[in-house]
């Protein structure tokens, strides 16, 4: 096994279900011997993995703590308790809803709690760097809700090029006058400037709402501005780079929100809270108000940084002109016009190097195939990954790319070097809890 914490947990498996055994084998084998560059993803704790596979799951705990549609919720009290109060601790906010299964229900539940049906909401639109639930039109948000969108400064020229214009912001919440106005991003590098946004929404006469999911790590170590005080409500995943389970969050320091949107995500748009997970919540907060978790965030911002700065020097191009967080935005066809995503997505993945295709801002390309991949730095630093391996994985992923351009033969003798040097990097800086 790769992953030695899970020995017991994969015997107990395996000799119970062989079939299935065999898959959690392959899939420890691929984490442990691969290099995650996506952005929102992670590798959690022991402590958090097994949280979330505790007794927990058994339990049915509809409500809120004090407030439980069944007995025998003395302990799902407690522990959701905990969650909350630490959530509370880590954001400096007075509410916390530790329920939301997702950071796209967490929305929901906002969105159902102050929004009615055809009302106006402001956002970034997804091809830019927003999100499904931020208004695309197939998703809830854009079905039931009436999306207007704010667009990035598109000047090569400008200082700004490809950055959040807020004057643009500004000028649309104007004419529309959306009942909220939603910032943070899911493909934004750039720091976030909650406080103009406050004034814009003050000028407007709407709520404010942030999207933290991404940075949500970022921000409770005080490596990104917080959105409190400025915003209304802020909402957020608890993996990406807070490194806990997958899971959703809503936080606020407004009582009639909190309870608004309390009653939208249960009975609204859930029903029994995931119990095992908000235990595991628990835990990952607790972590993250350990003093090493800001000097992983720190590392982090470092990392992200330093595979930019190499990549920029290999001749790609950073979206926005560079990064300010965990992620970035990579032109290929900076690089050759012939690379595309979905190409250099395929051809990584198959050396050992796991990312994402990505739309760049105005991308011409469709989304399945693309100009661009999302590159993040959280699961590379939680292994110990540092500025000089950041620096050689800029390299392998150039190798790769020029290769692929190179032909077949060329891209399969290049892979297959890539890839062993990969595995041999990995076993240098094996999983959490490994080795």
């Amino acid at each position: 096994m790769s992953h030695p914490i899970d020995d017991a947990v994969f015997d107990l498996i395996n000799t119970n279900d062989p079939e299935a055994g065999a898959i959690l084998a392959a899939e420890q084998a691929r984490q442990a011997h691969t290099i995650e560059l996506i952005a929102s993803e992670n590798h959690a704790s022991p402590a958090v993995m097994h949280a979330a596979g505790t007794c927990f799951t058994n339990k049915y705990a509809e409500g809120y703590p004090g407030r439980r549609y069944y007995g025998g919720c003395a302990h799902m009290d407690e522990i959701e308790t905990l969650a909350r109060e630490r959530a509370k601790k880590l954001f400096n906010c007075e509410y916390a809803n530790v329920q939301p299964h997702s950071g796209a229900q967490a929305n929901m539940g906002v969105f159902m709690g102050l929004l009615e049906p055809g009302d106006t909401f402001a956002s970034l639109v997804l091809k830019d760097g927003g999100h499904l639930s931020h208004g695309m039109h197939l998703n809830f948000s854009g079905k039931y809700f009436n999306p207007v969108h704010y667009p990035l400064h598109y000047n090569p020229d400008h200082p700004r090029h490809e950055q959040i214009d807020y004057e643009a912001v500004r000028a649309v919440c104007l004419e529309h006058r959306p009942k909220l106005l939603l910032c943070g991003y899911s493909a934004y590098s750039r720091t976030i400037d909650f406080a103009k946004f406050r004034e814009i929404a003050d000028e407007a006469g709407c709520l404010l709402m942030a999207d933290i999911a991404h940075i949500a790590g970022l921000v409770a170590a005080g490596e990104h501005p917080s959105p409190f005080p400025h915003c209304d409500v802020v909402t957020s995943t608890t993996h990406k780079s807070l490194r806990g389970p997958r899971g959703g969050l809503i936080l606020t320091n407004d009582e009639d929100i909190f309870k608004k949107t309390n009653r939208a995500l249960f009975p609204g748009v859930q029903g029994g809270p995931l119990m095992h997970i908000i235990f595991a919540k628990a835990v990952a907060f607790g972590e993250a108000l350990r003093p090493e978790f800001k000097d992983y965030q720190k590392r982090v911002k470092a990392n992200a940084a330093t595979l930019a700065g190499a990549l920029t020097d290999l001749g790609y191009r950073i979206c926005s002109g560079g990064t300010d967080n965990h992620l970035m935005l990579v032109d290929l066809t900076a690089r050759n016009p012939e690379l595309t995503g979905r190409d250099a997505e395929t051809w990584l993945e198959n050396a050992g190097i796991i990312c994402n295709k990505n739309g760049i801002p105005d991308d011409q390309r469709k989304p399945m195939i693309t100009s661009g991949v999302r590159l993040g730095s959280p699961a590379t630093t939680t292994r110990g990954f540092g500025e000089a391996e950041m620096k050689r994985v800029a390299s392998f992923i150039d190798r790769v790319l020029s290769a692929g351009l190179k032909g077949e033969d060329a891209l399969a003798a290049e892979t297959e070097a890539v890839r062993a040097e990969v595995r041999a990097l990995c076993e240098q800086f094996p999983m959490p809890g490994a080795g």
